[in-house]
C-alpha cells in the first residue's frame, strides 16, 4: 500500500476528488466525541459541505506528500500529526490507543474509522485552555480523523501499530524490548518514576534508548494526554537558545514573528532535554532559572509566563564527573538529579541481543521474512556493540536489504562486526582443524596466561592434570602437516 501512495499523481487525484464532492459528509456526529460543548456534531451541523471537502483535500495532500517523501509509516504519522496541529492551531495532535477518554474542556477527540481494533484508536487534539475551539478547527479535525483512519490501516498492514504505543500493553509496562535483569530493573524504575512529577535524569551511552525511556515515562504518567516535546540541546545554536526554549515576542526584530518556546509547547506535558551536558555555562544558567521558577520570559517580553511542565533530561556522559571537572554547574546538577535512571549498554545485557534482533527482523517481515542462522546469532552475541541498540538496528536493516535467502547468515553481517570470526574461525574451518587441535591450542594459551602454572591452568580450564598433559602432548602443527600430506597424496593420485 505504501508503494502505491508514493506517487504524486495519486495525491493530485485524491485532492481533486475530495474537492469535487462538496455535499458529501466527511464524518458523522455519532463517530466523534468531544469534551468541549456538544462536540463536533454541533459544529458540523451548521457548516456547509464545502469547507469539509477542502479540509479533506488538505489532509489527503499532507498524507500522500508524506508517503512520497518517506517509507516508514511511523514517520509519516508524526509528520501528519505535526501538519494537522499547525492547521488547527492546537497545542498537540496525537493518535491515541487506550480505552480512557479525556474529560478536559480543551481536548477534542474523534474515533478513527476502519476495522475494529481493541482500545478504540482515535485522533486527539489538545488546545490552549484560554482560547475557545472554533468550528473550522473541528471540521479540520473531523476530516483529519477520516484520513488518519487510512494511515492507521497502513501502519497495521506493515505490522507497526501499535508497537510504539506504551498503553497497548495489557500490563501497562513500557515496551522496552528485552527480558534480562538489567532491562527489567529499568522498566520497574520507569513505572515508579512515572507515578510522580519529579524531575528525572537519564544517563547512558549513545544508542541505548534514553529518549525511549523518557517517552515511556511520559506515556505512563498522568500527563500522557499532553504533549511530549523533545529538544536536542547539542543541536541548538547558543544565540538562539532563549528563543527556542522560552519563545520570542512578535516584532522583537525586523521580520521576526512571535512564537512560543519549547517550555510553553510542553505545558501540562513533558519536556525532554537530550544531551544536556553539551550546554554552555551561559545556557546552563538560563536553564537553571527556568527550572527553578517554572516560568519563562519570552525574548523581547516584559513578563514571566507560568508553565506546568515536567522536566526529563538525558546525557551520554556522567554529569557528576563533569561537575568534578568544573564543566557543569553544581546547582543545576542538583536541580536535575532528582531521580536518576541508568540505561545499561547493550554489552551489559547480552541476553537481550537475540531478542532485539528478532524484534527488528519482525518489523521488516512484510518486506522480507528472515530468520537468524546459528552462526549469525553467535556472531551477534560475541560483538561488543559500541553503538548499542541503534547499531544493532542498523545492522539488521542492512541484512534485510542484502540477504539473498530466507536466513540471515554470517555473509549478511558487516565485516567489522565479524571480527574474530573472519580472522580465526573461517581459516580454521578451511584448514579442517579437529576439536583436539582446538583444545590443544586453547590449553597452551591458558597455560601461558597462568605463567606456566599447570595446576592453576587446570582450575581455569576445569579439567584434570592428566587431561591437561594429554592436550599439551598433542601437537596441532604435526597433525596439520600429516593431514596436508595425506590430502596432497590423494590429490596427486587423482591427478596421475
Amino acid at each position: 500500500m505504501t508503494r502505491v501512495l508514493r506517487h504524486h499523481s495519486l495525491a493530485r487525484a485524491l485532492v481533486s476528488r475530495a474537492a469535487s464532492q462538496p455535499e458529501r459528509s466527511v464524518v458523522s456526529p455519532s463517530r466523534s466525541s468531544s469534551t468541549s460543548g456538544s462536540g463536533p456534531a454541533s459544529g458540523s451541523a451548521s457548516a456547509t459541505g464545502q469547507p469539509k471537502a477542502c479540509a479533506t483535500a488538505a489532509m489527503l495532500q499532507t498524507l500522500t506528500t508524506g508517503l512520497s517523501a518517506v517509507r516508514e509509516p511511523r514517520l509519516v504519522r508524526e509528520r501528519f500529526e505535526e501538519d494537522l496541529r499547525a492547521l488547527v492551531r492546537a497545542t498537540s495532535v496525537t493518535f491515541r490507543h487506550d480505552a480512557e477518554e479525556s474529560h478536559r474542556p480543551n481536548v477534542v477527540s474523534f474515533e478513527l474509522p476502519g476495522s475494529p481494533i481493541e482500545g478504540r484508536p482515535r485522533l486527539e487534539a489538545v488546545f490552549d485552555p484560554s482560547k475557545p475551539v472554533d468550528d473550522r478547527a473541528r471540521q479540520m479535525l473531523a476530516a483529519g480523523a477520516q484520513v488518519a483512519g487510512l494511515l492507521l490501516e497502513i501502519e497495521r498492514a506493515n505490522g507497526r501499530w501499535p508497537l510504539a504505543c506504551a498503553r497497548s500493553r495489557s500490563d501497562g509496562a513500557a515496551p522496552l524490548i528485552g527480558s534480562s535483569l538489567a532491562i527489567r530493573l529499568v522498566r520497574d524504575r520507569i513505572e515508579r518514576v512515572a507515578a510522580t512529577d519529579f524531575t528525572a535524569l537519564i544517563e547512558g551511552e549513545s544508542g541505548t534508548g534514553k529518549e525511549l525511556v523518557a517517552r515511556q515515562i511520559h506515556e505512563l504518567s498522568r500527563r500522557r494526554r499532553a504533549p511530549f516535546v523533545a529538544v536536542n540541546c547539542a543541536a541548538i545554536v547558543e544565540t538562539l537558545l532563549e528563543a527556542e526554549l522560552f519563545g520570542i515576542e512578535d516584532r522583537t526584530a525586523t521580520g521576526v514573528r512571535g512564537r512560543r518556546g519549547k517550555f510553553e509547547h510542553a505545558h501540562e506535558g513533558t519536556l525532554f532535554l537530550d544531551e544536556v551536558s553539551d550546554l554552555s555555562p551561559a545556557a546552563q544558567a538560563k536553564l537553571l532559572r527556568a527550572i527553578q521558577d517554572l516560568a519563562v520570559e519570552r525574548v523581547g517580553g516584559h513578563g514571566a509566563r507560568r508553565v506546568d511542565t515536567r522536566i526529563i533530561v538525558a546525557s551520554n556522559r556522567s554529569l557528576a564527573t563533569l561537575v568534578e571537572q568544573g564543566r557543569f554547574r553544581l546547582d543545576l546538577y542538583y536541580r536535575l538529579n532528582g531521580i536518576d535512571i541508568q540505561v545499561p549498554p547493550l554489552r551489559h545485557r547480552r541476553d537481550d541481543v537475540l531478542e532485539l534482533a528478532r524484534y527488528f527482523l519482525e518489523r521488516h517481515r512484510t518486506f522480507r521474512p528472515l530468520s537468524l542462522s546459528a552462526g549469525a546469532a553467535d556472531a551477534l552475541l560475541a560483538y561488543d556493540w559500541p553503538g548499542n541498540v541503534r547499531e544493532l538496528e542498523r545492522v539488521i536493516e542492512r541484512a534485510v536489504a542484502l540477504a539473498g535467502g530466507p536466513f540471515l547468515d554470517l555473509d549478511d553481517l558487516p565485516p567489522a562486526l565479524l571480527g574474530g570470526y573472519t580472522e580465526v574461525l573461517v581459516p580454521a574451518i578451511n584448514a579442517r582443524l579437529t576439536m583436539r587441535a582446538w583444545g590443544s591450542r586453547y590449553a597452551r594459551l591458558v597455560l601461558e596466561r597462568c605463567s606456566n602454572n599447570k595446576r592453576e591452568a587446570c582450575r581455569h580450564l576445569g579439567i584434570s592434570y592428566h587431561t591437561l598433559q594429554n592436550y599439551l602432548r598433542f601437537r596441532p602443527e604435526r597433525a596439520d602437516s600429516r593431514l596436508g600430506s595425506v590430502a596432497d597424496s590423494i590429490t596427486g593420485g587423482r591427478g596421475s
